[in-house]
């Protein structure tokens, strides 16, 4: 398939950063040493989320130890951990005044559990400075291992999410040194460990797959119980990264939202510019998340 070098159309334009609650956002992350996603990955929607005081950290640094095919987040040697990162993310939650927080990663296959560690004391601290807050963490493959995905969910997060990001067919190119069953039966074991977190994933589309590679992936998600679905557009970060394989139209997206909603989703949030932590609060069915529900 050959890669489109026409204009993005006219639905996938966004607006410059900027405005007063971008710049305090900006600032009180500068000011404690954090990073987030929606810098580090180029995301489309920073203007809208930052404006409306929303942002997802990353942790364990901005060095991603894989090279995805579609990600611009760095990559290379890993950098030292911090262990002091926690509580300035849980002090950046409590002066951003958040009631709903995401969480997400780099890779760190160094580590014996991935980062695991780490994620479960941002969990704790978070939850200790801002206890009326919900959790959502976006956690990276942990290699398929079992025991950080344990020391996650022993934290008890509201939403364990991670993103399959494309079909299995495309994994080598897209995904490299990843697995789509490995990431499948991570969501699946989340939710069999632990049932009262909710569940979530997301993948992108444009990048070469087809309609029934994207229904049968739905349906196999959905076998493993997984409760919330994001789609969205795939965008070139920069022209190292993967093309765009085509630009699909916003009626695509509906179709894609019924296609899971029928499948059995409980929610699914579609569009060119959807991504993982977009609304993220909003993804979750009415009465599903209440501060306190997973802490048992």
């Amino acid at each position: 398939m050959v890669a489109i070098k026409s204009p993005r159309p006219e639905w996938l334009k966004v607006r410059l950063p900027g405005g007063e609650n971008y710049n305090r956002l900006k600032s009180v992350m500068r000011g404690l040493d954090l990073h987030t996603v929606c810098e580090e990955a180029r995301c489309p929607n920073v203007a809208e989320c930052w404006g409306q005081g929303t942002a997802t950290f990353m942790i364990l640094g901005d060095v991603c130890t894989r090279a995805c095919g579609f990600c611009a987040v760095a990559t290379g040697l890993p950098t030292k951990l911090d262990l002091a990162e926690p509580d300035r993310v849980a002090r950046a939650v409590k002066a951003m005044r958040l009631q709903h927080v995401v969480i997400t990663s780099v890779n760190r296959d160094e580590l014996r559990d991935g980062g695991a560690f780490l994620f479960a004391r941002t969990i704790e601290a978070v939850r200790h400075e801002n206890p009326s807050a919900t959790i959502e963490v976006l956690i990276p493959d942990f290699k398929g291992s079992l025991p950080a995905l344990q020391k996650v969910l022993a934290a008890r997060p509201e939403i364990l999410n991670h993103n399959v990001e494309t079909v299995p067919r495309l994994y080598k190119r897209v995904r490299p040194g990843a697995n789509f069953r490995q990431s499948v039966e991570l969501l699946n074991r989340g939710k069999a460990l632990a049932p009262e977190i909710i569940s979530k994933t997301g993948i992108m589309v444009g990048l070469g797959e087809s309609h029934q590679e994207m229904v049968d992936v739905l349906r196999e998600l959905v076998a493993a119980r997984v409760e919330i679905l994001t789609i969205g557009q795939y965008l070139q970060p920069t022209k190292k990264h993967l093309p765009v394989e085509r630009f699909y139209h916003p009626d695509e997206f509906r179709e894609l939202k019924q296609i899971g909603l029928a499948a059995g989703f409980r929610h699914v949030e579609a569009g060119p510019l959807v991504r993982s932590s977009y609304h993220a609060a909003n993804q979750v069915p009415d009465g599903c998340l209440t501060p306190g529900l997973t802490r048992g």
